[in-house]
Protein backbone atom coordinates (compact mmCIF):
# COMPACT_ATOMS: atom_id res chain seq x y z
CA UNK A 1 0.00 0.00 0.00
CA UNK A 2 1.03 3.48 -0.99
CA UNK A 3 0.08 6.20 1.39
CA UNK A 4 1.01 9.83 2.23
CA UNK A 5 3.77 10.85 4.75
CA UNK A 6 3.82 14.56 6.10
CA UNK A 7 5.22 15.69 3.22
CA UNK A 8 2.88 14.61 0.85
CA UNK A 9 4.87 12.09 -1.02
CA UNK A 10 3.36 8.20 -1.70
CA UNK A 11 5.58 5.85 0.53
CA UNK A 12 5.02 2.00 0.14
CA UNK A 13 4.31 0.00 3.66
CA UNK A 14 7.71 -1.87 2.94
CA UNK A 15 10.42 -1.55 0.24
CA UNK A 16 13.15 -2.65 -1.14
CA UNK A 17 15.93 -0.08 -2.01
CA UNK A 18 19.18 -0.74 -4.43
CA UNK A 19 20.14 -4.31 -5.58
CA UNK A 20 22.08 -7.31 -3.61
CA UNK A 21 23.47 -4.95 -1.24
CA UNK A 22 20.56 -2.73 -0.85
CA UNK A 23 18.61 -2.49 2.18
CA UNK A 24 14.74 -2.69 3.39
CA UNK A 25 12.60 0.54 4.56
CA UNK A 26 9.72 0.07 6.24
CA UNK A 27 7.09 1.93 8.03
CA UNK A 28 7.19 2.08 11.70
CA UNK A 29 3.69 1.08 12.67
CA UNK A 30 4.07 0.87 16.28
CA UNK A 31 4.64 4.89 15.95
CA UNK A 32 1.11 4.58 14.27
CA UNK A 33 -1.22 6.97 13.89
CA UNK A 34 0.37 9.97 16.00
CA UNK A 35 3.70 9.71 14.56
CA UNK A 36 4.85 8.61 10.96
CA UNK A 37 8.35 7.54 10.52
CA UNK A 38 10.20 5.04 8.18
CA UNK A 39 13.31 2.79 9.53
CA UNK A 40 16.42 1.25 7.77
CA UNK A 41 16.73 -2.62 7.77
CA UNK A 42 20.50 -3.16 6.89
CA UNK A 43 21.59 -6.29 8.83
CA UNK A 44 19.13 -9.96 9.18
CA UNK A 45 18.87 -8.53 12.65
CA UNK A 46 17.47 -5.00 12.13
CA UNK A 47 14.30 -7.55 10.11
CA UNK A 48 13.80 -10.05 13.08
CA UNK A 49 13.33 -7.25 15.82
CA UNK A 50 11.03 -5.31 13.40
CA UNK A 51 9.00 -8.70 12.98
CA UNK A 52 8.89 -9.69 16.54
CA UNK A 53 8.57 -5.79 17.62
CA UNK A 54 5.84 -5.48 15.01
CA UNK A 55 7.44 -2.60 13.44
CA UNK A 56 6.03 -4.18 10.42
CA UNK A 57 2.57 -6.77 11.26
CA UNK A 58 0.11 -8.48 9.18
CA UNK A 59 0.86 -12.22 7.23
CA UNK A 60 1.24 -10.87 4.06
CA UNK A 61 4.14 -8.26 5.09
CA UNK A 62 5.41 -10.46 7.52
CA UNK A 63 6.49 -12.84 4.29
CA UNK A 64 7.61 -9.90 2.44
CA UNK A 65 9.83 -8.72 5.23
CA UNK A 66 11.10 -12.05 5.91
CA UNK A 67 12.24 -12.46 2.10
CA UNK A 68 14.39 -9.62 2.36
CA UNK A 69 15.65 -10.51 5.30
CA UNK A 70 16.91 -13.20 3.54
CA UNK A 71 18.83 -10.93 1.37
CA UNK A 72 20.15 -9.10 3.71
CA UNK A 73 21.60 -12.14 5.40
CA UNK A 74 23.18 -13.23 2.19
CA UNK A 75 25.36 -10.06 2.03
CA UNK A 76 27.88 -10.81 3.87
CA UNK A 77 28.73 -14.69 1.71
CA UNK A 78 27.51 -13.23 -1.87
CA UNK A 79 31.29 -13.50 -2.82
CA UNK A 80 32.01 -16.98 -1.37
CA UNK A 81 31.90 -20.28 -2.37
CA UNK A 82 28.16 -22.18 -3.08
CA UNK A 83 29.09 -24.50 -0.04
CA UNK A 84 29.21 -21.67 2.29
CA UNK A 85 26.76 -19.59 1.02
CA UNK A 86 23.69 -22.66 0.86
CA UNK A 87 25.08 -22.91 4.59
CA UNK A 88 24.62 -19.20 5.69
CA UNK A 89 21.06 -19.28 3.61
CA UNK A 90 19.69 -21.82 5.98
CA UNK A 91 21.04 -19.98 9.26
CA UNK A 92 19.38 -17.27 8.25
CA UNK A 93 15.93 -18.93 7.32
CA UNK A 94 16.03 -20.95 10.64
CA UNK A 95 16.87 -17.39 12.37
CA UNK A 96 13.90 -15.50 10.69
CA UNK A 97 11.57 -18.25 11.53
CA UNK A 98 12.33 -17.42 15.00
CA UNK A 99 10.63 -14.06 15.25
CA UNK A 100 6.85 -14.98 15.03
CA UNK A 101 5.72 -18.66 15.17
CA UNK A 102 1.50 -18.25 13.77
CA UNK A 103 1.83 -16.33 10.79
CA UNK A 104 2.39 -18.83 7.92
CA UNK A 105 3.55 -16.44 5.15
CA UNK A 106 6.77 -16.26 6.77
CA UNK A 107 7.56 -19.72 6.49
CA UNK A 108 6.07 -20.09 3.02
CA UNK A 109 8.48 -17.18 1.73
CA UNK A 110 11.50 -18.56 3.72
CA UNK A 111 10.57 -21.83 2.40
CA UNK A 112 10.15 -20.59 -1.12
CA UNK A 113 13.52 -19.08 -1.78
CA UNK A 114 15.33 -22.29 0.20
CA UNK A 115 13.67 -24.25 -2.62
CA UNK A 116 14.70 -21.75 -5.27
CA UNK A 117 18.25 -21.96 -4.24
CA UNK A 118 18.11 -25.74 -4.09
CA UNK A 119 17.20 -25.80 -7.81
CA UNK A 120 19.98 -23.63 -8.57
CA UNK A 121 23.29 -25.22 -7.39
CA UNK A 122 25.29 -24.63 -10.47
CA UNK A 123 24.78 -20.73 -10.30
CA UNK A 124 27.86 -19.17 -7.85
CA UNK A 125 26.69 -17.04 -4.81
CA UNK A 126 27.00 -14.03 -6.56
CA UNK A 127 24.64 -15.16 -9.13
CA UNK A 128 22.19 -17.03 -6.76
CA UNK A 129 22.15 -14.06 -4.39
CA UNK A 130 20.71 -12.17 -7.40
CA UNK A 131 18.14 -14.41 -7.93
CA UNK A 132 17.08 -14.50 -4.85
CA UNK A 133 16.45 -10.81 -4.82
CA UNK A 134 14.49 -11.00 -8.05
CA UNK A 135 11.60 -13.72 -6.27
CA UNK A 136 11.82 -11.64 -3.26
CA UNK A 137 10.33 -8.69 -5.46
CA UNK A 138 8.38 -11.23 -7.31
CA UNK A 139 6.97 -11.82 -3.77
CA UNK A 140 6.28 -8.49 -2.94
CA UNK A 141 4.56 -7.84 -7.12
CA UNK A 142 2.53 -10.62 -6.54
CA UNK A 143 1.21 -9.74 -2.81
CA UNK A 144 0.22 -6.50 -5.21
CA UNK A 145 -1.79 -8.13 -7.29
CA UNK A 146 -3.62 -10.37 -4.90
CA UNK A 147 -4.59 -7.88 -2.89
CA UNK A 148 -6.51 -5.91 -6.10
CA UNK A 149 -8.07 -9.34 -6.54
CA UNK A 150 -9.46 -10.60 -3.25
CA UNK A 151 -10.91 -6.72 -3.02
CA UNK A 152 -12.62 -7.35 -6.29
CA UNK A 153 -14.17 -11.13 -5.20
CA UNK A 154 -14.77 -9.52 -1.93
CA UNK A 155 -16.91 -6.53 -2.61
CA UNK A 156 -19.68 -8.83 -4.34
CA UNK A 157 -20.67 -10.26 -1.51
CA UNK A 158 -21.79 -6.81 0.56
CA UNK A 159 -24.57 -4.61 -0.09
CA UNK A 160 -25.09 -1.23 -0.78
CA UNK A 161 -24.87 0.74 2.81
CA UNK A 162 -24.00 -1.88 4.68
CA UNK A 163 -22.43 -1.62 8.03
CA UNK A 164 -18.77 -4.02 8.36
CA UNK A 165 -17.04 -4.67 11.05
CA UNK A 166 -13.85 -6.34 10.86
CA UNK A 167 -11.23 -6.84 13.69
CA UNK A 168 -7.37 -5.90 14.15
CA UNK A 169 -5.81 -4.68 10.90
CA UNK A 170 -5.52 -6.52 7.90
CA UNK A 171 -4.97 -3.28 5.07
CA UNK A 172 -2.47 -2.24 3.08
CA UNK A 173 -0.28 -1.63 6.36
CA UNK A 174 -0.46 -5.61 6.38
CA UNK A 175 0.57 -6.20 3.20
CA UNK A 176 2.60 -4.44 -0.04
CA UNK A 177 -1.59 -3.98 -1.21
CA UNK A 178 -4.36 -2.51 -0.30
CA UNK A 179 -4.58 -4.87 2.40
CA UNK A 180 -6.87 -8.48 1.98
CA UNK A 181 -10.21 -7.60 4.26
CA UNK A 182 -9.45 -3.67 3.84
CA UNK A 183 -9.53 -4.48 0.06
CA UNK A 184 -12.61 -5.66 0.30
CA UNK A 185 -13.79 -2.33 1.63
CA UNK A 186 -11.75 -0.18 -0.39
CA UNK A 187 -13.43 -1.97 -3.70
CA UNK A 188 -16.65 -1.62 -2.43
CA UNK A 189 -16.56 1.84 -1.95
CA UNK A 190 -14.80 2.92 -5.18
CA UNK A 191 -17.98 0.81 -6.27
CA UNK A 192 -19.79 3.40 -4.85
CA UNK A 193 -21.89 1.20 -2.51
CA UNK A 194 -21.41 3.59 0.49
CA UNK A 195 -20.51 1.15 2.91
CA UNK A 196 -19.82 1.83 7.09
CA UNK A 197 -16.88 -0.04 8.76
CA UNK A 198 -16.68 -0.35 12.79
CA UNK A 199 -13.82 -1.17 13.66
CA UNK A 200 -13.00 -2.91 16.90
CA UNK A 201 -10.04 -1.38 18.86
CA UNK A 202 -8.49 -4.87 19.05
CA UNK A 203 -6.55 -5.08 22.48
CA UNK A 204 -4.30 -5.43 24.09
CA UNK A 205 -1.92 -3.62 21.27
CA UNK A 206 -4.68 -1.66 19.86
CA UNK A 207 -4.00 -2.19 15.60
CA UNK A 208 -7.71 -1.63 15.26
CA UNK A 209 -7.51 2.40 16.82
CA UNK A 210 -4.23 2.65 15.68
CA UNK A 211 -4.15 1.32 12.23
CA UNK A 212 -7.34 0.56 10.70
CA UNK A 213 -9.22 3.61 11.46
CA UNK A 214 -6.51 5.51 10.26
CA UNK A 215 -6.00 3.83 6.69
CA UNK A 216 -9.70 4.18 6.15
CA UNK A 217 -10.01 7.63 7.24
CA UNK A 218 -6.85 8.20 4.75
CA UNK A 219 -9.49 6.85 2.14
CA UNK A 220 -12.34 9.03 2.91
CA UNK A 221 -14.26 5.29 4.16
CA UNK A 222 -16.96 6.35 7.39
CA UNK A 223 -15.40 4.43 9.76
CA UNK A 224 -16.97 3.55 13.57
CA UNK A 225 -14.28 2.76 16.21
CA UNK A 226 -15.52 0.78 18.97
CA UNK A 227 -14.23 -1.42 22.05
CA UNK A 228 -13.78 -5.10 21.50
CA UNK A 229 -16.81 -5.51 24.42
CA UNK A 230 -19.09 -3.45 22.62
CA UNK A 231 -19.16 -6.05 19.28
CA UNK A 232 -21.79 -7.84 20.19
CA UNK A 233 -24.26 -4.69 21.38
CA UNK A 234 -23.63 -2.66 17.95
CA UNK A 235 -24.64 -6.09 16.12
CA UNK A 236 -27.92 -6.56 18.75
CA UNK A 237 -28.34 -3.29 17.17
CA UNK A 238 -28.52 -4.33 13.66
CA UNK A 239 -25.53 -1.69 12.78
CA UNK A 240 -23.52 -4.49 11.13
CA UNK A 241 -24.79 -6.76 8.00
CA UNK A 242 -21.31 -8.68 7.37
CA UNK A 243 -17.46 -9.24 9.06
CA UNK A 244 -14.44 -9.38 7.04
CA UNK A 245 -11.50 -10.27 9.08
CA UNK A 246 -7.86 -11.38 7.98
CA UNK A 247 -5.81 -14.23 8.75
CA UNK A 248 -2.72 -15.58 9.86
CA UNK A 249 -3.10 -18.77 9.28
CA UNK A 250 -6.11 -21.55 7.33
CA UNK A 251 -5.50 -25.16 7.92
CA UNK A 252 -6.69 -27.74 5.15
CA UNK A 253 -9.83 -27.49 6.53
CA UNK A 254 -10.60 -24.17 7.06
CA UNK A 255 -10.39 -23.27 10.18
CA UNK A 256 -8.59 -19.94 10.56
CA UNK A 257 -6.26 -18.33 12.91
CA UNK A 258 -6.07 -14.87 13.51
CA UNK A 259 -5.77 -11.88 15.89
CA UNK A 260 -7.04 -12.17 19.44
CA UNK A 261 -10.70 -11.85 20.21
CA UNK A 262 -11.91 -12.97 16.30
CA UNK A 263 -13.14 -16.24 17.56
CA UNK A 264 -15.71 -13.84 19.94
CA UNK A 265 -16.51 -11.91 17.26
CA UNK A 266 -17.16 -15.14 15.08
CA UNK A 267 -19.40 -16.32 17.68
CA UNK A 268 -21.22 -13.27 18.19
CA UNK A 269 -22.07 -13.00 14.08
CA UNK A 270 -23.48 -16.37 14.24
CA UNK A 271 -25.72 -15.91 17.02
CA UNK A 272 -26.59 -12.87 15.43
CA UNK A 273 -27.04 -14.52 11.85
CA UNK A 274 -24.86 -12.49 10.54
CA UNK A 275 -22.29 -13.39 7.92
CA UNK A 276 -18.43 -14.06 9.20
CA UNK A 277 -16.01 -13.91 6.11
CA UNK A 278 -12.10 -14.35 6.03
CA UNK A 279 -10.11 -12.41 3.77
CA UNK A 280 -6.27 -13.77 2.83
CA UNK A 281 -4.25 -14.95 0.27
CA UNK A 282 -3.46 -18.57 -0.89
CA UNK A 283 -0.13 -18.01 0.62
CA UNK A 284 -1.91 -17.95 3.66
CA UNK A 285 -3.14 -21.47 3.73
CA UNK A 286 -1.10 -24.13 5.62
CA UNK A 287 -2.49 -27.15 3.73
CA UNK A 288 0.29 -29.25 5.92
CA UNK A 289 -2.18 -28.77 8.73
CA UNK A 290 -5.63 -31.13 8.95
CA UNK A 291 -6.89 -28.45 11.17
CA UNK A 292 -6.76 -25.54 13.42
CA UNK A 293 -6.13 -27.49 16.74
CA UNK A 294 -2.30 -27.96 14.95
CA UNK A 295 -1.74 -24.31 14.56
CA UNK A 296 0.86 -22.59 17.21
CA UNK A 297 -0.31 -19.95 18.91
CA UNK A 298 2.27 -16.90 19.79
CA UNK A 299 2.75 -16.11 23.63
CA UNK A 300 3.39 -12.44 24.24
CA UNK A 301 4.78 -10.81 27.02
CA UNK A 302 2.78 -9.75 30.30
CA UNK A 303 4.02 -6.30 29.78
CA UNK A 304 1.74 -5.75 26.88
CA UNK A 305 -1.35 -5.95 29.02
CA UNK A 306 -0.28 -4.88 32.61
CA UNK A 307 1.82 -2.13 31.02
CA UNK A 308 0.53 -1.42 27.80
CA UNK A 309 1.77 1.69 25.88
CA UNK A 310 4.04 2.88 29.02
CA UNK A 311 0.96 3.02 31.47
CA UNK A 312 0.87 0.51 34.52
CA UNK A 313 -2.86 -0.79 34.97
CA UNK A 314 -2.77 -3.94 36.84
CA UNK A 315 -1.63 -4.67 39.96
CA UNK A 316 2.58 -5.87 40.10
CA UNK A 317 2.75 -9.63 40.06
CA UNK A 318 -0.71 -10.45 38.74
CA UNK A 319 -0.42 -13.80 36.21
CA UNK A 320 -1.28 -12.70 33.15
CA UNK A 321 -1.88 -15.42 29.54
CA UNK A 322 -1.63 -12.93 26.66
CA UNK A 323 -1.69 -15.59 23.62
CA UNK A 324 -1.68 -12.98 20.37
CA UNK A 325 -4.03 -14.96 17.79
CA UNK A 326 -7.24 -17.67 18.48
CA UNK A 327 -8.61 -19.47 16.14
CA UNK A 328 -12.71 -19.78 14.11
CA UNK A 329 -13.60 -23.20 13.31
CA UNK A 330 -14.47 -23.26 9.88
CA UNK A 331 -18.08 -24.13 10.49
CA UNK A 332 -18.88 -20.34 12.13
CA UNK A 333 -17.05 -19.14 9.09
CA UNK A 334 -19.57 -18.34 6.03
CA UNK A 335 -17.03 -17.79 3.17
CA UNK A 336 -13.39 -17.55 2.51
CA UNK A 337 -12.17 -14.34 0.14
CA UNK A 338 -8.88 -15.36 -1.85
CA UNK A 339 -7.42 -13.98 -4.88
CA UNK A 340 -8.61 -17.87 -6.47
CA UNK A 341 -12.10 -17.20 -5.44
CA UNK A 342 -15.01 -17.89 -3.24
CA UNK A 343 -14.25 -20.57 -0.81
CA UNK A 344 -17.94 -21.55 0.34
CA UNK A 345 -18.96 -23.54 2.20
CA UNK A 346 -16.24 -24.01 4.06
CA UNK A 347 -14.62 -27.30 3.66
CA UNK A 348 -11.91 -29.49 3.50
CA UNK A 349 -13.07 -30.60 -0.08
CA UNK A 350 -13.91 -26.88 -1.25
CA UNK A 351 -10.69 -25.07 0.24
CA UNK A 352 -8.88 -27.79 -1.78
CA UNK A 353 -10.82 -27.18 -5.33
CA UNK A 354 -10.43 -23.47 -4.81
CA UNK A 355 -6.79 -23.30 -4.40
CA UNK A 356 -6.21 -26.18 -6.99
CA UNK A 357 -6.88 -23.38 -9.43
CA UNK A 358 -3.85 -21.63 -9.01
CA UNK A 359 -1.71 -24.39 -10.49
CA UNK A 360 -4.60 -25.09 -13.39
Amino acid sequence: MKIENETGADVATLRWIGGTDGYLQMIDQTLLPTEFREIECRTVETVWEAIKKLRVRGAPAIGIAAAYGVILGLQTVAGSDRGRFDQRLKEVSEYLAGSRPTAVNLFWALERLQKLADLSPELSGGEMHQRLLDDALKIEQEDLQMCHKIGEVGARLLAKGDGVLTHCNAGGLATSGGGTALSVFFEAARQGKEIHVYADETRPLLQGARLTTWELMQREIPVTLISDSMAGWVMQEKKIQAVVTGADRIAANGDAANKIGTYSVALLAHAHGIPFYIAAPSSTFDLSLESGNQIPIEERLAEEITNGFGKQTAPEGVDVYNPAFDVTPAKYIKGIITEQGLIQPVTKEEVSRVLSTADA
